[in-house]
């Protein structure tokens, strides 16, 4: 069972979810980077490059998703450290405060109402992202290309290429590749035909949707649909 809201937090999501399942429902890239609550854990999701899929027995999570480019000044950490991984929030910061973190979660009427308070007060003691990583994952979700991004923003390709780094996890590219992925999701579950959707969300043709969808996803585009 899965369930999310917007958060308080401006441009984040809270979410609980519950696998009951040995294996769990794969997570897509999506640009995103999460603090997550595990039965007692506290945790970072970092940016992820290709799927991942929880293992195990049933267990209880909630979250905060960030919006892309937005969690490593909360977290105080560059993405690309953290690219593909899970790791305990207490290698990332003072044992201590994650233990009273934990605690205040622990006393909360539900962890996710609690994990979203932790957030929002560290959010508050934290410099805001910078708008220029707004602005590039912006325009490179409307599929305008990494060249023509750099240009509008006054960044030659290697200084967008370091920013990227550290906000995001990985290079202009492969962030401009996974909005496509999701934008092309996005289309396909609302019923939009295959060709079409590959048109619209920026891919040259069903194929090339295809390749990408099995790179990223780890398994067919039907497969991914019907899960």
């Amino acid at each position: 069972m899965y369930t999310e809201r917007a958060s308080r937090l401006p441009g984040a999501v809270v979410w609980r979810r519950t696998i009951e399942d040995p294996v769990g429902r794969p997570v897509l890239p999506d640009g995103c980077m999460d603090l997550l609550w595990n039965d007692g854990r506290l945790l970072v999701a970092g940016p992820d490059t290709q799927v991942y899929v929880p293992e195990g027995g049933p267990r209880h999570w909630a979250g905060v998703r960030f919006y892309p480019g937005t969690a490593p000044a909360f977290l105080g950490v560059p993405a690309h450290e953290l690219r593909d991984r899970r790791v305990e929030l207490a290698d990332l910061w003072p044992a201590a405060e994650v233990r009273r973190l934990r605690g205040r979660i622990e006393a909360a009427a539900d962890p996710m109402t609690g994990l979203e308070d932790v957030a929002l007060q560290r959010a508050a003691d934290t410099e805001p992202p910078d708008p220029l990583l707004l602005r590039v994952v912006a325009a490179l979700d409307t599929g305008r290309p990494v060249a023509a991004t750099a240009d509008e923003l006054g960044l030659g390709a290697r200084q967008l290429h370091r920013r990227c780094l550290t906000a995001f996890g990985y290079g202009p590219k492969t962030l401009a590749r996974v909005l496509r992925l999701q934008r092309a999701l996005a289309l396909a579950r609302d019923g939009v035909p295959l060709a079409e959707t590959a048109v619209r969300a920026g891919f040259a043709d069903q194929a090339h949707l295809a390749r990408d969808v099995r790179e990223l996803a780890g398994m067919p585009l039907s497969q991914l649909l019907g899960r």
